[in-house]
């Protein structure tokens, strides 16, 4: 039977998900032990320190774990359903971090390698693995749609936050295909983060993202910290509200939420575009950087009505001699 410890935040009730929160604390663990071999073992692999990989997966899953576990605890029924989809997220999450450390204790790469029988088996699990954390996920984001989270902003948040993080994840498997080259000469490795340039070139610190290519990480990282991000300012923006009267209004936190959710989507878009033309993230063309431009204006040409519209509202509805949109003391 499924156990629940109960907290508050902002008024939210969340009967937190104990799988995942033990999965959290076993991968702030990994996430020492591989800092210590960023550290201490000065190998390399692929042009990266050989502990990169577990180190970054570590903090990626750790903060995956918690914030499931928290979305989990928002559902008011399905529980014991819910409690199965976060169990087995967290069984096959382990799973992945196991096969991901052993391989870079053993020196050798986890991802695309085929080169064995051994290592063609368990990149065949991890893929199976992903494949159910990421059928788990839309599991949660069917239940979630589904059920009365109340206030309508952290609603659309938490819902729309959920639905670009499965794309994003979905964005992986573009990675899992052999690419001409392997096809041509086949070495060992089937699949690449990279487009236009074999994996192991120069790249960003610690992220490791190419700075030569395109590199599908960037937008798999992005869409994934939907998750967080998006629910993040929902919170914050129902933590504004008590000194920012304009926030107050639900339909005015709503209608910046429904902004970030739609730029956040046009920006995940503009990154895989970019990525899939083997462009690389820190170098975007004259095409790419007019497209970020018109986004970043429509988002805030947005904002600008929205708050505009609010202030009026705010104006016609408050108490004469009074000033909406100021801070309150």
């Amino acid at each position: 039977m499924p156990t629940s410890a109960t907290t508050s935040f902002l008024s939210v009730q969340t009967r937190w998900h104990h799988p995942l929160l033990w999965l959290s604390l076993g991968m702030a663990a990994a996430t020492l032990m591989t800092l210590a071999g960023l550290i201490f073992d000065p190998r390399m692999l692929d042009g990266a320190p050989l502990w990169a990989k577990p180190f970054k997966f570590s903090i990626s899953i750790l903060i995956y774990a918690v914030t499931l576990s928290w979305l989990l605890g928002q559902l008011p029924r399905w529980r014991r359903l819910s409690w199965w989809a976060g169990t087995v997220t967290a069984v096959f999450l382990a799973v992945e971090i196991v096969i991901i450390g052993g391989a870079a204790a053993a020196g050798s790469t986890s991802h695309f390698n085929v080169s064995t029988p051994l290592a063609a088996g368990l990149w065949s699990v991890m893929a199976a693995s992903i494949v159910i954390v990421w059928l788990a996920a839309l599991l949660v984001a069917l239940l979630l749609f589904r059920a009365p989270l109340g206030d309508s902003a952290r609603s659309l948040a938490i819902r729309g936050g959920l639905i670009i993080a499965l794309i994003g994840m979905a964005l992986a498997f573009l990675m899992t295909g052999p690419t001409a080259d392997q096809l041509n000469s086949f070495q060992g490795v089937a699949g690449a983060h990279t487009v236009g340039r074999p994996d192991g070139g120069p790249g960003l610190p610690l992220l490791g993202w190419s700075t030569e290519a395109g590199d599908l990480r960037v937008p798999h990282f992005v869409g994934m910290h939907a998750l967080q991000l998006i629910p993040l300012a929902a919170l914050f923006l129902e933590a504004g509200a008590r000194r920012i009267p304009l926030l107050r209004a639900a339909r005015t936190r709503l209608g910046l939420i429904r902004i970030l959710v739609a730029s956040y989507l046009g920006a995940l878009a503009l990154l895989t575009m970019q990525a899939l033309a083997g462009q690389p993230v820190v170098r975007p063309d004259a095409t790419v950087i007019a497209w970020g431009v018109t986004l970043l204006a429509a988002a805030g040409i947005a904002v600008v009505v929205l708050i505009s519209g609010g202030q009026q509202q705010a104006a016609k509805e408050a108490p004469e001699g009074v000033q909406p949109g100021r801070f309150s003391p």
